[in-house]
């Protein structure tokens, strides 16, 4: 399912129109972000929690090569699905 395809469905639940549902869902995506990157976790209860981790920075290998690599430090984004969700799909 891609956005467009979640867009139309929720505004046909919900009765609204599909500009409005897309505006919504883009503020959501947009706060979940924001609060993210600051450093705060975002629980969603029954769906999970998304949260930022520091990986190290690591010796890689180009692929094409065989090289070795510098992968330097970052910061991801992580999810992790509550029980609720993982007792949906099982």
């Amino acid at each position: 399912m891609n956005k467009a395809q979640l867009v139309e469905q929720l505004a046909a639940e919900i009765k609204i129109t599909k500009a409005d549902c897309e505006r919504v869902l883009d503020s959501t995506i947009e706060h979940i972000k924001k609060a993210v990157k600051k450093g705060d976790d975002v629980t969603l209860v029954g769906f999970g929690t998304f949260t930022k981790a520091k990986r190290k920075a690591r010796m890689g290998r180009n692929p094409q090569t065989g090289e070795a690599i510098k992968v330097p430090a970052c910061t991801v984004p992580k999810f992790r699905p509550g029980k609720a969700f993982k007792d949906f799909l099982n």
